[in-house]
C-alpha cells in the first residue's frame, strides 16, 4: 500500500498501528489527529499529521482526499466528555441530523459511509495488529477456580446482552452476582465501580454480537490491567480473536505480577 489514512484517537493504539503498518510496507501514513485527544508524539511515526477538533468531519475528509488516501483505519477512542463538548462542522451536523440514535456504531458507520463516497475504504481496526489479538485460553496468571469459571460464563452472557443493546461491553461479576455494568463512562470506570463492591471479582469484556471490526473493537491495554490491579480484580476475561491486547508483553508481565488471570474466551468455551 502506498498511503494509509489513520484516524487517531487517544492512547498508544494509533502509534502501535502506525509502527505495524510501516513494518508491513506502507509507504506513507497520513494521520487525522484530534486536539486534547491524540498523543502529539504520534507525529514522529507518521508522514503527515493534520490536527482537528472533534467534529470537524469536513476537514478530515479533505485531508484524506488531498493526500490521495484510498484506505483508512480508525485507531483509539475519543473521551466521552469530548463527545458532549462536540462542535460539529456543517458536514458532521448533516450526518448527526439523520441519526435517530447517536452511539459509537451509528456515528462511525455514518463516517465510514462518507469515506466511501470519496472512494476511501475503512479497513478493520485490527489491521496490521492481528498478532495482538487475544488467543483462546489462559494467557497469563494462575488457573481459574470452578467458581471463577462460572463467573466468567455469567459475565459473558450478560456482557453479550448489554453489547447487543449498545449499552457497553464490560461487566464485573463476583460469586454469581453482577456488580457493575459498563455504560457511557467506559471500561476503566466500570472496573473501579465493581472493585469497590467486592474484592477478587471477575471482569469480562466482549465484542458486540454483530461487531463491525472497522471500529469500536474491544481493546485491553496496560492501563486497563493497572486499573484492574488497583481495583483488586482477580480475572480479566476477553473475547478471543476479537480483542486487541495492545503492548501484549507488557500486559502479560503486569498481569502476572498482579496475580491477575488473563483469559481469552469464546462462545464455544461457554460451559
Amino acid at each position: 500500500m502506498q498511503t494509509l489514512g489513520l484516524i487517531a484517537g487517544n492512547g498508544v493504539y494509533p502509534r502501535l498501528l502506525a509502527q505495524a503498518a510501516r513494518k508491513s510496507g506502507v509507504k506513507q501514513i497520513v494521520a487525522a489527529a484530534f486536539t486534547n485527544e491524540t498523543d502529539p508524539a504520534l507525529a514522529q511515526y507518521v508522514d503527515v499529521i493534520e490536527w482537528l477538533r472533534v467534529g470537524q468531519l469536513g476537514k478530515l475528509l479533505k485531508t484524506f482526499r488531498d493526500a490521495n488516501v484510498r484506505q483508512a483505519v480508525m485507531a483509539g477512542q475519543i473521551a466521552p466528555r469530548n463527545l458532549f463538548d462536540l462542535r460539529p462542522d456543517w458536514k458532521a451536523l448533516l450526518i448527526l441530523a439523520r441519526l435517530k440514535q447517536r452511539n459509537a456504531e451509528t456515528i462511525f458507520s455514518a463516517i465510514a459511509e462518507e469515506l466511501r463516497k470519496i472512494d476511501i475504504d475503512l479497513l478493520p481496526a485490527t489491521s496490521y495488529l492481528e498478532d495482538q489479538l487475544a488467543s483462546l485460553g489462559l494467557i497469563a496468571g494462575p488457573k481459574l477456580s470452578r467458581r471463577e469459571n462460572e463467573d466468567v460464563d455469567l459475565g459473558w452472557k450478560v456482557a453479550k446482552e448489554i453489547a447487543r443493546l449498545d449499552i457497553g461491553q464490560t461487566v464485573i461479576v463476583r460469586h454469581g452476582t453482577v456488580l457493575a455494568v459498563e455504560g457511557f463512562d467506559g471500561t476503566n470506570e466500570t472496573i473501579q465501580r465493581g472493585g469497590k463492591l467486592a474484592p477478587k471479582a471477575v471482569m469480562v469484556k466482549v465484542a458486540k454480537p454483530s461487531q463491525d471490526m472497522r471500529f469500536d473493537v474491544p481493546v485491553i491495554g496496560v492501563e486497563t490491567i493497572r486499573v484492574a490491579a488497583e481495583a483488586n480484580i482477580r480475572v480479566v476475561a476477553v473475547e478471543a480473536g476479537k480483542t486487541l491486547l495492545l503492548e501484549r508483553e507488557a500486559i502479560v508481565d503486569l498481569a502476572r505480577r498482579a496475580n491477575i488471570s488473563l483469559l481469552g474466551h469464546s462462545n464455544d468455551a461457554v460451559r
